[in-house]
């Protein structure tokens, strides 16, 4: 039990990493609406059966997961309607398309796995401290049986599109929790029906919550930093406009704003003073997009240029440029910074 639950815990760490890592596709597939469908009718399904059974074996471990089981058909539903309004076309009033509905859905997900974890604690410290008369194993084990079965195919569909959004991963965090419980609830029909201990249905049931926590707080804490808009936790503002120094054209970089809209989609904004005349801009801008990109992995860049001011050689601090100048020589790469030679040798060609 203990090397399942370290097996598990592994792949809930692994799937909870920074969104801003993903650089998926901002197009919600119809493969995902069909893979949420068959998930919901099976949950669905057997959350009935589970119900009935668990009220006859008296087993709160069951009732515990009939309870999270229908809660999952509510997330899962939740989750279906919100990768179909994400398919809907960007328009004026929606420039940046809807899928920020999938978050949204997620935040809620996450918030409801918490309340779950909750009820679920409660129940268990309720039963270690009285618990009860008479657990039937054997309904226990076979339900737990199908339960794996149910939830083992629903995590194989859902696993492969982990990585596409933070919605998705929800649902697959529900399928990978529940799993886990039936794994509980098979060692506690073991430990009921071998050895007695009755108090196993509750020290069980309070490592679900514990195991549901772990997952859902990081998926709260992801959707709400999308939904604040704060920088993705793999982008750093200070090495991107460390970045766009290194370009010999830019002078300056301001406004740095960076920002996810769902995972993969993430944009740039920025205030560049820039060196050249208005033709260079225009590849200039062309580089500094691609490169972006492909060094950052955003989606979206917006990149505003202005001239660089010229220099007014009184306010030089290094008056040797003024004698210089005054002789005749153009020469200043010895005593002008990087970043105003250009502007100074325009001034010496006036």
């Amino acid at each position: 039990m203990s090397a399942c639950l370290s097996y598990v815990t592994d792949i809930i760490s692994m799937h909870n990493h920074g969104f801003g890592d993903c650089n998926c596709s901002v197009e919600a597939s119809p493969t995902k609406l069909r893979v949420l469908a068959i998930a919901l009718v099976m949950v669905a399904s057997f959350s009935m059966v589970e119900l009935r059974i668990s009220h006859h074996s008296h087993s709160l471990s069951l009732v515990a997961d009939a309870g999270h089981m229908i809660a999952d058909v509510f997330a899962i539903a939740m989750s279906l309607i919100a990768v179909w309004i994400a398919r809907w076309p960007s328009s004026p009033q929606a420039p940046f398309g809807y899928r920020r509905i999938e978050i949204l859905a997620a935040l809620a997900n996450g918030i409801g796995q918490l309340l779950i974890a909750g009820w679920i604690a409660q129940a268990a410290i309720l039963h270690l401290r009285i618990p009860p008369d008479e657990i039937l194993t054997m309904p226990m084990a076979l339900t737990a049986l199908g339960g794996l079965g149910v939830h083992g195919v629903n995590a194989v569909l859902l696993h492969q599109h982990t990585e596409d959004d933070l919605n998705l991963r929800a649902a697959f965090l529900h399928t990978l929790t529940d799993a886990l419980r039936w794994l509980g609830v098979l060692f506690v029909a073991a430990a009921v029906h071998w050895f007695g201990w009755q108090r196993a249905d509750g020290v069980v049931s309070f490592a679900i919550a514990l195991l549901i926590l772990t997952g859902a707080l990081p998926l709260i804490q992801q959707s709400l930093s999308i939904l604040l808009e704060q920088t993705p936790a793999s982008i750093h503002p200070e090495e991107v406009e460390s970045y766009l120094l290194t370009c010999k054209e830019v002078t300056q970089v301001n406004q740095l704003q960076i920002w996810t809209i769902a995972p993969g989609q993430t944009h740039l904004s920025a205030h560049l003073t820039v060196t050249g005349n208005l033709s260079h801009r225009d590849r200039l801008l062309h580089q500094l997009q691609s490169s972006l990109s492909n060094k950052f992995g955003l989606s979206n860049i917006t990149v505003q240029m202005r001239a660089a001011p010229p220099i007014a050689l009184s306010t030089l601090p290094n008056t040797k440029i003024r004698e210089l100048i005054q002789t005749g020589t153009t020469d200043l790469d010895s005593i002008v910074p990087a970043k105003t030679e250009s502007n100074a040798s325009r001034l010496l060609e006036r």
